[in-house]
């Protein structure tokens, strides 16, 4: 046995190293990605409890187990490969809960504004029950004045004091207080408040994640009132800063609409083409109702 251990030592001697760092860095790399998986699967189950499967799937589907490859047959997949289709669907998980808690974020602003119009008209009925007539209440008589006797002559009315100016409103303390605040301008369709509003919140809240809309909103402001560049180039100033964003899609079919409006059908269908290239598969059917007319409108041939 001992013309052996010379072949032995020259094969312990000849494999490779980066073989067994690279099981240690798989192994590594493979239990990190079942702490992220477990971490996706946790915050699946906070933000959405009990949540239904046609909306997001509620956990991560496990690997299904690769059967022994047969002697002398190269494996069909590698642990990186593994790995790395792992990661890929944490992402897709990840941008698929991002799009849903926006939507969410939205329908409970809506619901917001809703609750805010209906606690309004409440209390103006509670006051016209409260008060039937409306007439203002009666002044008081002047103590002084006695019926048929003229007043007694009292020294000069001093002048009434100077107004106090008028005191600015505080800022609110957080992006969603400022949003919150001003989003009712939208819901009045007061375009002149909007664009106010939003211009503000733009000014004083540069990175918040509502930005991509207080620049849609400006945008459609300007368009209801005929300002069809200045809504162009807030429409665009939504798709190019925030293409990921929920309103982006919308801002390209606005921005179709006021390019129509400029007599640009050639830009219009261009947009159009860009929107069905980015968006085509995740578009609504408002959305593609929307974009059908536009295309319309500029007779686009493709």
């Amino acid at each position: 046995m001992s013309r052996f251990v010379p072949v032995l030592l020259a094969a312990a001697v000849l494999l490779p190293a980066p073989l067994a760092a690279q099981a240690v860095d798989v192994g590594k790399l493979d239990r990190r990605v079942g702490t992220l998986e477990s971490e996706m699967r946790a915050v699946q189950r906070k933000v959405f409890p009990g949540g239904n499967a046609r909306f997001f799937e509620p956990e991560i589907p496990a690997q299904a187990a690769t059967p022994a490859p047969a002697p002398e047959t190269p494996p069909a997949t590698t642990p990186i490969a593994d790995l790395t289709g792992r990661v890929d669907a944490l992402e897709g998980q990840l941008k698929t809960m991002t799009g849903q808690i926006e939507a969410m974020e939205y329908k409970l602003r809506q619901l917001e504004d809703g609750q805010r119009r209906l606690k309004g008209d409440a209390e103006f009925r509670l006051n016209a029950l409260e008060n039937p007539g409306g007439a203002p209440p009666a002044p008081a008589a002047d103590p002084a004045a006695v019926p048929g006797k003229l007043p007694a002559p009292s020294a000069a009315t001093p002048a009434p004091a100077p107004a106090k100016p008028a005191v600015p409103a505080a800022k609110p303390a957080t992006d969603t207080a400022a949003w919150t605040a001003a989003y009712p301008k939208v819901t009045a369709r007061d375009w002149p408040g909007v664009e106010s509003a939003m211009s503000q919140f733009i000014a004083d809240w540069p990175k918040s994640i509502h930005v991509p809309q207080a620049k849609y909103w400006l945008g459609r402001s300007f368009a209801a009132r005929t300002q069809y560049p200045q809504a162009a180039k807030a429409f665009l100033d939504v798709y190019q800063s925030a293409p990921r964003s929920t309103p982006a899609p919308d801002a390209l079919i606005a921005l179709a609409g006021a390019l129509n409006a400029m007599t640009k059908p050639k830009d219009a269908c261009q947009v159009l083409g860009e929107l069905e290239s980015v968006y085509g598969a995740k578009l609504t059917d408002t959305q593609k109702a929307d974009a059908g007319r536009q295309r319309t409108k500029a007779k686009c041939t493709a």
